[in-house]
């Protein structure tokens, strides 16, 4: 199994923000974001797998800032670290102004498990790391899955 680089699975997802992605208080309805957060991770990690995902864990949620009614939501995807089976994957959430300028709005990392067609998971490829920034990632990665595995022997 060949190794895959970060860039060779980066996700870009675009959305203007309409009447029904609005909640009552006039904001984004964060359901509504988790999804579209739920879908980019699915396209980084089939990118990074070469197979069906399905997510696992969302590890990290944080909204930073609201999106109203006609913005121009950019959500951008990309594996931080991997496992055998899993994939962790980084989405961030921006607005747009029409000057292109972007403003964070959420950031969230998700755990996808490839799936072979039995639906049992699968190896996935090793993650090529070539920058510092995803040196960083890779390391905070590395922090979060141990993270996860003693919360997951505390059964939490």
């Amino acid at each position: 199994m060949e190794a895959k680089r970060v860039a060779d699975s980066l996700t870009e997802q675009v959305q203007i923000l309409m009447p029904s992605h609005i909640n009552g208080a006039g904001r984004l309805f964060g359901g509504q974001l988790m999804q579209w957060i739920d879908v980019v991770a699915a396209v980084v990690a089939r990118r990074h797998s070469g197979h069906n995902v399905t997510t696992v864990a969302v590890d990290n949620l944080q909204f930073k800032a609201g999106a109203f009614i006609n913005d121009t939501l950019v959500l951008i995807g990309r594996i931080t670290y991997v496992g055998r089976t899993s994939m962790e994957v980084r989405v961030d959430t921006y607005v747009e102004n029409m000057k292109g300028i972007r403003n964070v709005v959420n950031r969230a990392y998700l755990v996808m498990v490839a799936l072979d067609d039995d639906g049992n998971p699968v190896e996935v490829p090793s993650l090529i790391i070539e920058t510092e920034s995803e040196r960083a990632e890779w390391e905070a990665g590395k922090k979060r899955y141990q993270l996860r595995k003693s919360r997951r022997t505390e059964g939490y």
